[in-house]
């Protein structure tokens, strides 16, 4: 079982990195040697396409995890770059200090205002630790809730980002209350008058996810994954044996596929070939098409039109048919 992205992914990037060298070579090869080169380019792309397609045609619930976990994927503050303009980040909950797990503020979408909230992951150590990988502390959802308010008195369309391993774990976020926290900003989103989506852009896990993701439409990028633990979590917790992450991964039905096939989300956005850190740009646009579809639909919709159709999304969830025993 590989235990990361890199350990999944080695082979295509092995050769990724011989095509780079191949490309660099081609700059500086003789006349004579330009058509050699360039046909070793196209061996190169070919035998990386194959890869990739053999890779990405047959992705199980771990390796969507390891796909969504991937470092060099697009994340929350990528997103925003790509699809919005005149983004104002604005930081603090007015009570206790400033969270950078949860990033937000209003922008622009293809000409409309908006509010944008979402939760950064970092690139390296530094910024890691500065975004706290992602794990918004109590006073992360508190700035959540003020922008929600402030997109409610402004009536601001709301777009939410979702993407973290859980919310913060740490004893000092909960003497602070991080699940009245997160409970509080879940109720909020229920009681906004303004439009809500959320998309599931790679990690949904847990309370931490859910605490900005109750939209009225929840879409999920096709390799993201949406689970009430982690798998190593939920393997450590049954099994006291977290290397069985794979087999929890399976259990836990994490994947956007059994997330739609169990109406848990609206619709399953597509991805670039070979996954969207491949493509970021192809990955945002297609990001940005479903939010404004969706978008648009809802403005159909009057505010008590909002509420009760985010309302009854959530209490249709888990309902089943009981078949009587003979």
């Amino acid at each position: 079982m590989a235990k990361s992205w890199k350990e999944w992914e080695r082979p295509l990037l092995e050769l990724e990195d011989l095509l780079a060298k191949a490309r660099a070579a081609l700059k500086t090869a003789e006349p004579e040697e330009m058509a050699q080169a360039e046909q070793k380019i196209a061996d190169f792309e070919r035998r990386r396409d194959n890869v990739v397609e053999v890779l990405y045609s047959r992705l199980g619930p771990w390796e969507k995890v390891l796909v969504a976990r991937a470092e060099p994927r697009p994340y929350a503050l990528d997103y925003i770059a790509a699809m919005f303009t005149d983004f104002i980040e604005l930081d603090g909950d007015r009570r206790f200090g400033a969270d950078h797990a949860i990033v937000g503020g209003p922008a622009m979408l293809s000409g409309r205002g908006v509010m944008v909230v979402g939760q950064q992951k970092g690139r390296n150590i530094q910024e890691r630790q500065f975004r706290n990988f992602a794990m918004a502390k109590p006073e992360g959802y508190r700035k959540a809730i003020r922008l929600f308010e402030m997109a409610d008195r402004f009536k601001l369309p709301v777009i939410t980002l979702v993407d973290t391993p859980a919310a913060d774990p740490g004893v000092e976020s909960e003497s602070r209350g991080i699940s009245e926290a997160i409970a509080a900003s879940i109720m909020k989103m229920f009681e906004l008058r303004v439009p809500i989506v959320s998309v599931v852009i790679g990690e949904g896990g847990s309370g931490g996810a859910i605490g900005i993701a109750a939209g009225n439409r929840v879409l999920m990028q096709e390799h993201a994954v949406y689970s009430v633990i982690p798998p190593e979590g939920c393997a450590a917790i049954l099994w006291r044996m977290p290397e069985k992450g794979a087999q929890a991964a399976a259990a836990l039905k994490l994947t956007a596929q059994s997330a739609h096939e169990f109406g848990l989300i609206h619709e399953i956005l597509p991805e670039p070939f070979g996954g969207a850190h491949r493509d970021p740009a192809a990955a945002a646009a297609i990001v940005k098409d479903g939010i404004e579809r969706h978008l648009a639909d809802l403005s159909k919709l009057s505010e008590s039109e909002l509420r009760e159709d985010r309302y009854g999304f959530y209490r249709k969830m888990g309902r089943f048919n009981e078949v009587s025993r003979v």
